[in-house]
Formats: structure tokens, sequence, C-alpha cells
């Protein structure tokens, strides 16, 4: 879990800055960053099924992450554009059904999934955490180093870490997330090889389960699912707004409207998010005994708009904007994981799968495709003037976004009252 999500979040939040410095226009910018989107779709369709029923778990684990990540080193050497989205697409494309396929190794062979896969899956989490900083050594104006010349340990390790890149160096210097995040994924082929043997899965429910998702689309007759439904596609495109610019708002120079974060330190503030998500995930299931689904929700989606507030109207706070970075972990565990634990409990046991699927595909897919393809075009063309970035009206889009889907939440979802407050140990 942890090498799993280590490859995810090395290439993740540095390439939305770092594609428009190849000259990649807003379309071009938008069709690379949705390979993933898509392969997330055709995966909850297709692929994900098809993996199940015809491959031994850790051999197609194996397969995809030894090609995977040869895409991924590709990346570091490219320069134009269907090369760089022919490669991110065979990434993401084998990528993407390995994070269901992890799930199902861990089920498989734990002896107590339902106490002792959260602990599993929290090596994700922190797969993503520690995938940050090895750049706070990587990112580094080495030049910028050797001309203090420190002396000791300390003050080596000190100007190391106080040198960050900025500008188009930072840029440039982009290449080595990919760099990163192909080798641990060669690092997971191999040790794919390692795991306990988990054969693929018989079909045992027929057509009804090939056509899964066609079950799923019937729940949506039911009018609060719905409104959850509609809701969790703001939330997931305002989500992926925050991945799509804050890298780059983090690095620009503060008279550019920017926080001026060097750059080997962009990725560890971008971090307390996920560091965060493992402390409120503690705290989520008496958050839901005491405030019910609604409002657990509502405050999940309110912590987007703060953040992005908080942004627009404070980036000179440099501290501020780190510490705000803390609500990424109720944003994530109230909204998001509470949709998961909400589907879990309201549908029956035969509809689960669909039901999870038929929110993935907003989470997953829909809701990022939809952010990867406007935010391009919103950062680079119509909130910025010449070389200059209106953050702060770039910012109150998804903040206004979320305050809208809040309200909707909070007169429109109306789950049975059965439902209304769900149990202390949920």
């Amino acid at each position: 879990m942890a090498l799993e999500f280590f490859i995810w979040g090395a290439w993740l939040p540095l390439i939305f800055g770092y594609l428009p410095s190849l000259g990649f226009s807003p379309g071009e910018q938008a069709w690379i960053l949705n390979a993933f989107p898509i392969a997330a779709i055709v995966g909850m369709f297709f692929s994900n099924q098809f993996c199940d029923r015809n491959f031994a778990a850790e051999k197609f684990l194996a397969f995809s992450h030894l090609i995977g990540g040869v895409a991924m080193l590709g990346l570091v050497f490219t320069k134009t554009f269907w090369p760089f989205f022919g490669l991110m697409l065979v990434h993401c494309l084998l990528f993407v059904p390995t994070m269901s396929i992890v799930n199902s190794i861990a089920f498989a062979h734990l002896k107590d999934s339902q106490k002792e896969f959260g602990l599993v899956r929290m090596g994700g989490t922190i797969g993503w955490i520690l995938a940050a900083w090895p750049f706070t050594f990587i990112l580094v104006d080495w030049d910028k180093v050797h001309a203090a010349n420190p002396h000791g340990l300390v003050d080596w390790l000190g100007t190391v870490l106080g040198s960050g890149l900025t500008g188009e160096k930072l840029k440039a210097a982009t290449v080595w997330t990919f760099a990163v995040a192909g080798i641990a994924s060669l690092l997971l082929a191999l040790f794919s090889f390692v795991l306990p043997h988990t054969p693929p899965k018989k079909s045992g429910e027929g057509a009804v389960e090939k056509l899964a998702w066609l079950e799923a689309l019937k729940l949506l007759k039911h009018p609060f699912v719905l409104v959850l439904w509609l809701v969790t596609l703001v939330d997931s495109f305002v989500h992926n707004c925050y991945f799509n610019w804050t890298g780059s708002f983090l690095g620009t120079d503060p008279a550019a409207g920017g926080v001026g974060i060097p750059g080997n330190w962009i990725m560890p503030v971008m971090s307390v998010g996920q560091i965060a998500e493992i402390s409120t995930m503690f705290i989520l299931g008496a958050t839901l005994a005491r405030l019910g689904w609604r409002t657990t929700m509502i405050v999940g989606i309110l912590g987007h708009a703060a953040r992005f507030a908080v942004y627009a109207f404070f980036p000179q706070h440099p501290w501020l904007i780190i510490a705000v970075q803390i609500l990424h972990g109720i944003c994530y565990a109230f909204f998001f994981a509470t949709v998961y634990i909400f589907a879990d409990a309201y549908f029956p046991k035969d509809a689960r799968a669909s039901a999870q699927g038929l929110f993935n595909v907003m989470i997953l897919g829909l809701g990022a495709l939809l952010a990867n393809s406007i935010c391009p075009y919103l950062g680079q063309k119509v909130f910025t003037h010449g070389d200059v970035t209106n953050f702060q009206g770039l910012f109150l889009v998804p903040m206004i976004c979320g305050l809208v889907a809040a309200v909707a939440l909070a007169l429109f979802f109306h789950p049975p009252k059965g439902l209304s407050r769900p149990a202390g140990g949920h």
C-alpha cells in the first residue's frame, strides 16, 4: 500500500505547473491530466473486473508496475505532446486497476479484514506523505549551496533545506518526480513476486455482475441518492481544483500573488493534508454518531470552501496557508469517506459494490475529468493577464462551487429516517 500510493503521490502534485513549461496548450494539458480519470472510468466499467477474473492478482500487479514504471521513466525524457500523452495514458491504464488489486490481495489474506484493513490502507496515506519528502533534497538549487560554502553537517543541511529551486529551474527539475515515481513502480513490481498467491476469482453472478454499472444507475431513482451523486461530482471538482492550482500557487513569488514557498518544500507542505487525514479518520466514527450523515458531509464540503477562501484572501501569510492544509483531512474524511460509509450502510449487501462504483465514477472519474479540463484554461487564460495570475479570482471559483454544494446538500439530501444518525461503532 505504501509503495502503491507513493507512486501516485510522487508525480501528481507538481505536474500541473510542469506541463505549461513544455509549451503545451491548455487543451493538451487537459488531455494529459485526464489520462488518470479516463483510466479510472475505464477501470470501473471494464479493466478492474477483467483483471479480477483472468489474472492472479500478484502477477498482474508485477506486470502492471513493470510496464507502468517504464512508461513513467519515459516521461523524464519526453518533451512533445503525443509521446507524453501516450506514455501517461499507458501508465494510468495499468496503474488504476492496481488500486483495487492491492485491496483484493489484502482482503484475500487478512484474517479479519474489517479490523485489519484500515491499518493496512493507512500505509497508502503514509506512502503519499513519504513521496513528498525526498524532494526536499532533490529540488535544491545546488549552485546556491556551493556558493554558500557551508561548513559542517548542520550548516550544510540548513543551507540545502533553505535553497529550494524556484521559477523556471523548478519547472525544469520537475522531471525528477517522474523518475522517482518510475523507480518506485519498478520496486513494487519486484516486491509483487513475494506477495502471497491470489488466484483469479471465478464469475459467480453471471450477467447481473457483468452489468453491475447498470444496476448501480438504477439506484439513482432515489432522489436523495441522486442529490448526493451530483453533489459528489461538484465536491470532486473542487477537490481536484486544489491539486491543479495549489502547487503553482505555493511556488509563485509573493510579488506575483503567490506564497513564495521554495520548490523543495511545496510537496511537503501539501503533504500536511494527508498527515491530517490520518488523524481525522480516527474521529470520523464519533463525528458521524454525533452529527449524522448530512451535517458531517456539509462540514467536509465547507472545509474545501474555507481553504480556498484563505488562499484567496490571505496569500501574504505563508504560515496560515501551511496551517490551512490541515483542512484536507476534514475535506476528505468528512465527505468522501463518509459517502463510502453511507453507501455501505444504506444499500443492501448485493448492491453495495454497485453503489460504491456509482460514487467512484464521480470521485475518481468525472469530477477529476471536469476539473482537469477546465482548470488549465481558467488558470492560464481567464485569470491570467500577461505573466501574472489573478489567484484571488481563480480561487473564488471552487470556493463558490463548494458553498453551493453545501447548500444543496442541506436543502435536498434527505436519507431515510433510520439512517439519519449512524451508530457510534460504525
